[in-house]
């Protein structure tokens, strides 16, 4: 409860700052007309206000936040590298951001394979953190099993949910059905040809599962006779079949697509856009990871990313352990604490009603006037 009313506190703080920052000048401010809109005369958005890690650390160091003595971080990440442009990546730089903010140390142990789980947090555990993150569903049983043997130490696992959680573990779920309902609702607002596809990761995993039947949802309220395609992959590291998925897609009619399976569904997009199909990322923004800040081929057609925010819940996290203030249980990021949202739409030229549509969706989310349609837990459609 400590914890809990402590962030809501530094949200309110937050939200004050960007308030505060929007009814000044911005530069770098790109309204939907600037990029290509229809020019229609509607207000100017481009984007939704985001609390940065930056803002973060002030907040924290503003709050006399220090780092112990010998304090350590350490990340195992899933199947997959810590610059994979989506999930991983997150996780590595808000760690990162931490340790440049605190000056402690930390390090990382990428993972290749599901049967390194076990032996990856044994290793890692090895240089005694004091905090241990494990990001992804997959290693939430290897998760609980060293927290249980490990009680000096606060785990942070980052979509893993347990029906017990010790004291000294979090699990951090996300609203992946709010950004999955967003990314439908703009897919259906762009497309003209009423046919849009998501490529998904794998369907053992209900954060996929979440994103994948909200895009559904979500398309299909702004269009009730859109047709949605989708489907689940393996692996979260084969771009080539994110690929392969997103041409079929294309030959049946889409013109949006939507990758929601790390590297995977970033081949799906990277070779959508390329042909000149509207893309949208997932998990963080992608124009600057898949689409190199707009130096790769496609980038113009990047609408935006449905982002969660990893690297907010890994962040306050590692301050919560430093002020001991870390306690067991879930830590849930949505719409309507800045955990669940959209990237800037960069290069793209959207039209001026996809993105009211877009904010539109995002608002009432978080306000909770709109509803996806599908379980928070399971993503099953309701």
């Amino acid at each position: 409860m400590k914890q809990q009313r402590r962030f809501k506190a530094l949200a309110m703080v937050l939200a004050l700052t960007i308030v505060a920052a929007g009814c000044g000048d911005d530069d770098d401010s790109t309204s939907s007309g600037d990029s290509g809109g229809g020019g229609g005369g509607t207000e100017e958005v481009t984007g939704p206000p985001a609390v940065t890690l930056d803002d973060e650390c002030q907040a924290a160091k503003d709050d006399g936040v220090e780092a112990p003595d010998g304090f350590r971080v350490n990340l195992v990440t899933d199947i997959g590298r810590i610059d994979d442009g989506t999930f991983n990546q997150f996780a590595y730089e808000a760690m990162q951001a931490a340790a440049d903010c605190f000056g402690f140390e930390s390090s990382y142990i990428e993972t290749v394979s599901e049967a390194d789980y076990a032996t990856n947090i044994s290793t890692s555990l090895e240089s005694s953190p004091k905090v241990l993150i494990t990001n992804g569903f997959l290693l939430a049983t290897d998760t609980l099993a060293a927290a249980e043997a490990n009680p000096d130490v606060d785990f942070l696992g980052v979509d893993q949910f347990q029906e017990e959680f010790p004291e000294n573990y979090i699990g951090v779920q996300f609203r992946e059905d709010q950004g999955g309902y967003m990314a439908g609702v703009l897919a259906a607002s762009l497309s003209e040809s009423g046919v849009v596809g998501v490529v998904g990761g794998r369907e053992d995993v209900p954060p996929v599962v979440r994103f994948v039947n909200a895009y559904e949802t979500g398309a299909k309220s702004v269009n009730p006779d859109i047709r949605v395609l989708s489907v689940y992959n393996e692996s979260f590291t084969a771009p080539d079949k994110g690929a392969s998925d997103a041409a079929q897609f294309i030959g049946e009619g889409a013109d949006v697509i939507f990758g929601a399976g790390g590297q995977t569904g970033s081949g799906g997009i990277a070779a959508a856009a390329e042909q000149g199909v509207w893309a949208i990322g997932v998990d963080q923004d992608e124009y600057f990871t898949t689409f190199n800040g707009g130096d790769a081929p496609g980038s113009d057609k990047l609408a935006t990313s449905a982002v969660k925010r990893v690297d907010l819940a890994v962040f306050r996290n590692i301050v919560a352990s430093m002020t001991d203030e870390f306690a067991g249980g879930l830590y849930t990021l949505e719409a309507s604490n800045d955990g669940i949202t959209y990237a800037p739409f960069h290069d793209a030229q959207l039209p001026d009603e996809a993105v009211t549509a877009l904010e539109d969706a995002r608002a009432g989310l978080a306000d909770g006037s709109i509803d996806t349609g599908v379980d928070p837990v399971t993503g099953l459609p309701l």
